[in-house]
């Protein structure tokens, strides 16, 4: 074994890292503890790790000094909790001079494929004189594992699918300060073909047809290795028309009471309580997540119905029977991601009236922010319903303002209590902060 991580690690040092478009997400190590990159698979970690390479080749660390190893390679299948310790064993018979006296930044993607690996990690970092990076398609690695295994000895930043800002790096536009005319159509177009093709970075440029099969082998990957597989799942048909019910239903309320009445009408025997942990191993995936009502009372949060939302607007529209999925929804759960990139709890709002606003989101040192969704004000009835919704809203919450994200429309307007700014959805996701600091 020691002989094929040896290779493994010597194939790495003569390779070219494809680095891709530059996120706007920055790990910055801190001494003493793991760097962890989580997100939904395929969003780019492994590439991400490579940038974070060339910065550090960039400020001069010579590349024997990266150790990268990907635990999705077969050869490395048969790499036991008991024999990770090879992986140093096998570096320094390669680097022995480098053994106490340079730091080695170690890149270890996907690692949570071995079990147990935090005993590993957690000793590496207290006996070698490292630098250690991680990454994993499961917020377990976040929450539960590294918090009993590591006590505190990680911190993690999450990545997810390009965000729009990232989208037009990609397409190599220009969107940084006040736009030319030629410019915003250049920004407005390619938001149109956002709108379409989502923010996976394999399939940007692709057409329709091959975007649509890749979109599906994520979906099959997400809920086969990382439900059903992970979770040991005995009717694993269940989890997938679980699946395919959310998605089918994006952006919408769900109990878990009806989701549960909705398998048993399948013929499905799920209790309620494997039917709330499908729904916590989405959201652990990155790949579903919940907006829970916006209440003081924890209790009440919880017991109150939420809304499910997808990792990318794009694989909804792939893999949905596209019955119930309108493109209002659509928008809705793209502004939903964009939110979530910034802040990891995304409310919806119901006024004493009865209406509802779509995210209320809480920020650091600032005021709430309150974001409704509506794809056209054009209809004089819709207008006021939305409007109506966002003026009690502000007045309930104390907010003096309040955003309707449409497709295209801009205004603003004074309600006497507060402003609402009516933003079209490209200059929206433009004008938010790259985090809530």
């Amino acid at each position: 074994m020691i002989e094929t991580i040896k290779s493994i690690l010597l194939d790495f040092q003569e390779s070219r890292m494809d680095t891709g478009v530059p996120r706007h997400v920055r790990m910055e190590p801190v001494p003493g503890k793991a760097a962890v990159c989580i997100g939904v698979r395929r969003c780019g970690k492994s590439t991400y790790l490579f940038q974070v390479m060339e910065r550090l080749l960039n400020r001069g660390v010579p590349r024997e000094n990266i150790l990268y190893l990907n635990f999705f390679d077969d050869r490395l299948h048969n790499l036991r909790q008991d024999s990770l310790g090879l992986i140093t064993e096998a570096y320094y018979s390669l680097y022995p001079e480098k053994k106490n006296t340079e730091t080695v930044y170690c890149f270890f993607d996907e690692i949570q494929a071995v079990p147990n690996w935090e005993s590993f990690v957690d000793r590496l970092m207290r006996t070698e004189r490292c630098e250690v990076y991680l990454t994993g398609s499961s917020a377990r690695m976040l929450s539960k594992e590294i918090a009993t295994q590591m006590r505190g000895r990680a911190l993690s930043w999450e990545l997810f699918p390009f965000s729009f800002r990232e989208f037009l790096d990609c397409k190599g536009i220009e969107n940084a300060g006040p736009l030319s005319t030629k410019k915003r159509l250049l920004v407005q177009k390619a938001f149109e073909e956002f709108m379409e093709t989502g923010g996976f970075p394999e399939v940007a440029g692709l057409d329709r047809r091959l975007r649509i099969r890749i979109h599906q082998e994520y979906f099959h990957a997400i809920l086969f290795r990382d439900l059903v597989e992970r979770h040991d799942i005995s009717h694993p048909k269940a989890v997938a028309d679980l699946a395919h019910r959310l998605v089918d239903n994006i952006a919408s309320l769900y109990s878990v009471n009806n989701l549960t009445g909705y398998l048993k009408s399948l013929g499905h025997k799920a209790p309620k309580a494997a039917v709330a942990d499908f729904l916590e191993w989405f959201e652990d995936a990155f790949f579903l997540f919940t907006a829970r009502i916006f209440d003081a009372s924890l209790a009440r949060s919880n017991t109150n119905p939420k809304k499910i939302y997808c990792v990318d607007h794009a694989l909804v529209t792939s893999v949905s029977s596209g019955i119930l999925v309108n493109s209002g929804h659509l928008l809705e759960n793209l502004v939903f991601t964009a939110l979530r990139r910034l802040h990891p709890g995304i409310y919806y709002y119901k006024t004493k009236g009865g209406r509802e606003v779509d995210f209320v989101v809480p920020m650091r040192n600032r005021a709430r922010m309150l974001v409704q969704v509506c794809e056209s004000l054009a209809e004089p009835q819709t207008k006021k319903r939305e409007m109506a919704a966002l003026a009690e809203a502000m007045v309930e919450l104390n907010l003096k303002s309040g955003t309707i994200v449409t497709r295209n429309e801009d205004a603003r307007i004074d309600t006497g209590r507060g402003t609402i700014e009516v933003v079209p959805a490209w200059r929206f996701l433009l004008d938010l902060p790259e985090s809530m600091g």
